[in-house]
Parts: structure tokens; sequence; C-alpha cells
């Protein structure tokens, strides 16, 4: 039994640093968002981190259009970095978990 939990301990760990691994990765990995005219477009990590906003220069003369512009681009960008993140964490995360009984149940 405790070879068992050694064992066990040790892909804990091995879970962890796969986890720690794929967050760096993850600050490579670059997604774009354009606003549905491609007046605005958001460059954005898939580990949520703004690198890059272009605005097209006709946004510039309208305050609140381009306010209305940034925040739908940026929400629609955070989101998808998001939904990339946390697929990609899961998948290391559960590949790299032990076999405990009942656990699968929880990465579902």
């Amino acid at each position: 039994m405790f070879g068992d939990m050694m064992g066990m301990m040790g892909k804990l760990k091995e879970a962890q640093q796969k986890v720690e691994a794929t967050k760096k990765r993850l600050d490579t990995v670059y997604l774009q968002e354009n606003s549905t005219d491609d007046l605005l477009s958001v460059s954005i990590t898939a580990n949520r981190t703004i690198k890059e906003i272009k605005i097209d220069d006709s946004l510039l003369a309208d305050k609140e259009q381009l306010e209305d512009y940034l925040i739908l681009t940026l929400n629609k960008a955070i989101e998808k970095a998001s939904s990339v993140n946390e697929t990609e964490l899961a998948a290391v995360a559960k590949e790299g978990m032990p076999n405990i009984p009942g656990m699968d149940s929880l990465f579902k």
C-alpha cells in the first residue's frame, strides 16, 4: 500500500510539472480576434495576456464607438483564450493523474 501511495505521489508531481510546462507554452500561443468589420484587432496569448491592439483610424473620431468596439472585441478574445487555456490544462492534468477510484468523474 505504501508503495502505491509513493507511486501516486510521483505521478501527481509529474502531472504538476506537465501543467507548469503547459502554462509556459501557452504564453507562446497567440490568438487573434477581430471586430465583425475588422476595424479593431486584438492579439492575446492563451494565458490571457493582451499583446497587441490595432485600431482603424476611422474609430478614433467617435470615443463611445471605440469603447464599445474595445469591450466587445476584448471580451471575445478573452473568452477564446480562456477556452484554449482550460482545454489544454485539463487535458494535461487528466493525462497525468494517477488512477484513483472516483477521480475520473471530476474530469468529465
